[in-house]
């Protein structure tokens, strides 16, 4: 063993000591952290609710997604990222270090490092935001991975291998859908349209046909309760809650799985068309690979009822699901600040 692998790896030792580096999801809808050592520590929505006369933070996470829209004038409460991004500077940089604060790090004498997923179509302005948030949070380095990578290394894909490797993650405000070979994108492609067009969707569909006005979550509440991409064996049901559009009266009814797989399919057929668009773009050895091993579905959007049967109907491919699709992205970030030598090369700043 050479004197600088030595050396290496005492420095690591010291700093772990007085340093807990993290990696995060920084999602649209949810955020979560991975702190070195002790797993996933935070999972919270991405939301704050900030007092707009003081400027302080009133709420952050959990407690703010229960404030939306139920606040007085004074207190507005803000969802930083719009499409996978940050669209509100300041709002999103008290939203992460107050995450950050809850994830209960040490950091004595030597400030930490943090790994954080984003889309693989951001803007170099975009991921320089990503980065200048972490900074003034208190971290000492900011690195950044692509999500579908990341998705892919938390879901254990041999992306090592010298074959294609197809991964589809839909998240709250992209989808990523990356063709992955020997630790590098062969493909890629983010289109932003993600769980909150779809419950977009679900909310203009009840505006427009039945003249009731639902509020996003509720909306998000529906399409995660009987939401479908494909016809169901049983057919499921909820009752909507909102306010009438004609008298202006709280109102509720009944909406079913048919109903919500009809609201949500224009931005459901833009996933599928995504990862059609994959197939064109790819060598025809890689083409025969993905045929062979098939599509992993990963992020939040992976628990739609029927979305893998609706790919494999239209694209004829195989269909997988990550295990807790839901985590897939800061498991991968994980792993990469675990194993940073031997994932380094997945960096892209």
């Amino acid at each position: 063993m050479t004197t600088q692998k030595v050396s290496v790896g005492l420095w690591q030792k010291i700093r772990g000591s007085f340093a807990t580096d993290l990696a995060m999801d920084l999602g649209t809808a949810n955020t979560l952290i991975h702190a070195r050592g002790r797993g996933i520590v935070v999972n919270e929505p991405s939301v704050v609710a900030v007092d707009q006369r003081t400027k302080k933070v009133v709420a952050i996470g959990t407690a703010a997604k229960q404030m939306y829209g139920k606040t007085p004038q004074d207190i507005v409460t803000i969802r930083p990222l719009k499409d996978g991004v940050i669209a509100d500077f300041d709002a999103a940089k008290m939203m992460i270090s107050g995450l950050i604060k809850k994830a209960n790090i040490r950091s004595l004498f030597i400030k930490p490092k943090i790994i954080i997923g984003v889309p693989s179509g951001i803007t170099q302005v975009e991921r320089k935001a990503v980065i200048e948030a972490a900074l003034e949070t208190g971290m000492s380095a900011v690195y950044l991975v692509e999500e579908p990578m990341a998705a892919a290394i938390g879901t254990n894909m041999p992306i090592h291998e010298s074959r294609a490797n197809l991964i589809v993650d839909i998240g709250g405000g992209t989808t990523e859908v990356a063709i992955i070979s020997m630790f590098a994108t062969a493909y890629s492609e983010s289109i932003r349209v993600a769980g909150d067009e779809l419950d977009e969707a679900v909310v203009a569909y009840l505006r427009r046909g039945h003249g009731l006005d639902v509020g996003i979550f509720e909306a998000e509440r529906i399409k995660i309760h009987i939401g479908s991409a494909f016809p169901l064996d049983t057919p499921l049901e909820t009752e909507a809650s909102g306010r009438d559009l004609v008298n202006g009266l709280p109102k509720r009814m009944i909406v079913t799985d048919t109903m919500i797989r009809e609201a949500i399919n224009e931005p459901i057929k833009a996933i599928v068309d995504s990862v059609h668009r994959s197939m064109n773009g790819i060598s025809p050895e890689m083409a025969a690979d993905v045929c062979s091993r098939g599509v992993v579905l990963a992020g939040g959007g992976a628990l739609i009822r029927g979305l893998g049967k609706r790919l494999t109907g239209e694209l004829g491919l195989p269909v997988y699901r990550s295990r807790d699709p839901l985590t897939s992205i800061v498991r991968g970030a994980g792993r990469v600040l675990e194993e940073f030598d031997t994932y380094k090369r997945v960096i892209v700043n």
